[in-house]
């Protein structure tokens, strides 16, 4: 066993009724990727009984979900480190019903990872139960002071390697998913490659360069993924830097999307667009945009080009998936493909067709250790 696994925190993710949904995709991407955490379980009564990963996507991962918090400790065999909120609600609140949940953790020795919004550690019930129960609580979108936050400086032109922003046409649409496994499979193949996370999912999987933006003044947007930006290139001397999106640059209520670019300025953006999508995920009134409406958007607003296209596969046969990557190349002019369904090679040959010479560095390393 990878020794790193061994230094992991137990956790067990909390995600009643949205497991698997677009508001439960902060579990969602705890069960495919945590590097902080062991995750135990995840609790959804409405889905109790399944297999996280099988649930997802097909393919067993040994996470159960579990009916409560107390099956999930017997089920963990003692009282797990810590208690993440796993629900992503487009407000950031907690309901009643979430927060009985969250304060029956801590009273049970449990620290609390909170992604949203509210910040628990400002509430008074809260507050006073973690003193009690001597946990902690982390409020993942809780900004540095704004003294020590960032403006945009220029200083990404001193990033010399090559960035490539996933973007999407819509919210929880997979674009942190997608960045991961892009990540992994260059990775894989020899090319050093790193991520900026720009969500409180990907801080908490406990991504090394990263920034809960929506959580941010507008002011400090730009600047604060500059200087993710940067803080990689400088860190980790990357061949590439792949850049998490946010909502979408169309979106009418997230507007991060236009920040990522200005700050990050890619080379290259891969857009990840679910074809069987009729309506906004949190916006049922507004229709979604078209594929070709997205690129020209994105190709318009910044001095960059669409490499590819990611498929996101809801409601969709294999035959469907395959249909519609077939439809996308023939009239974009781009590779597409499915990352979840596809082979990863896939997302390396869609990243080194529009960066060639990342081959190049790749072929004078040796592979990688396993």
């Amino acid at each position: 066993m990878n020794a790193h696994l061994l230094t992991r925190s137990t956790a067990i993710v909390y995600c009643e009724g949205q497991f698997g949904a677009q508001d439960g995709k902060t579990a969602n991407g705890l069960v495919r990727h945590s590097e902080k955490y062991e995750i135990l379980s995840v609790i959804d009564g409405s889905r109790a009984g399944v297999d996280a990963g099988e649930f997802l996507d097909g393919v067993r991962n040994g996470i159960p979900v579990l009916a409560d918090l107390a099956e999930a400790i017997a089920h963990a065999g003692r009282v797990p480190d810590y208690l993440i909120c796993g629900v992503a609600p487009a407000d950031g609140l907690l309901s009643p019903a979430q927060r009985v949940v969250l304060l029956d953790g801590i009273a049970r020795g449990m620290h609390i990872i909170n992604g949203l919004h509210e910040f628990l550690a400002d509430d008074v019930e809260f507050a006073a139960a973690s003193l009690v129960a001597g946990v902690t609580i982390t409020d993942i979108r809780r900004p540095r002071e704004k003294k020590d936050l960032h403006l945009f400086s220029g200083r990404i032109a001193g990033v010399t390697c090559p960035r490539i922003a996933v973007l999407g046409t819509d919210g929880a649409i997979g674009k942190r998913t997608t960045a991961t496994l892009v990540v992994r499979a260059l990775v894989d193949r020899g090319i050093r490659a790193v991520m900026v996370g720009t969500g409180q999912t990907t801080i908490i999987q406990g991504g090394r360069y990263g920034v809960a933006l929506d959580a941010l003044v507008p002011q400090f947007c730009s600047g604060e993924v500059e200087n993710q930006v940067v803080a990689a290139f400088e860190g980790e001397d990357p061949d590439i830097i792949i850049v998490e999106g946010q909502g979408a640059l169309s979106h009418p209520a997230y507007l991060t999307s236009a920040h990522i670019l200005r700050g990050s300025q890619p080379a290259g953006v891969i857009v990840q667009h679910a074809p069987r999508r009729r309506v906004l995920g949190d916006f049922p009134m507004v229709p979604m945009p078209t594929l070709e409406s997205e690129i020209a958007l994105i190709e318009a607003f910044a001095t960059t080009r669409v490499i590819g296209v990611t498929v996101n596969h809801e409601g969709m046969t294999d035959v469907e998936i395959d249909d519609a990557i077939d439809d996308i190349e023939l009239a974009h002019g781009v590779p597409a493909t499915d990352p979840l369904t596809r082979p990863a090679e896939r997302l390396v040959d869609m990243v080194l067709q529009a960066f060639p010479a990342l081959a190049d560095r790749a072929a004078l390393r040796p592979s990688p250790v396993r």
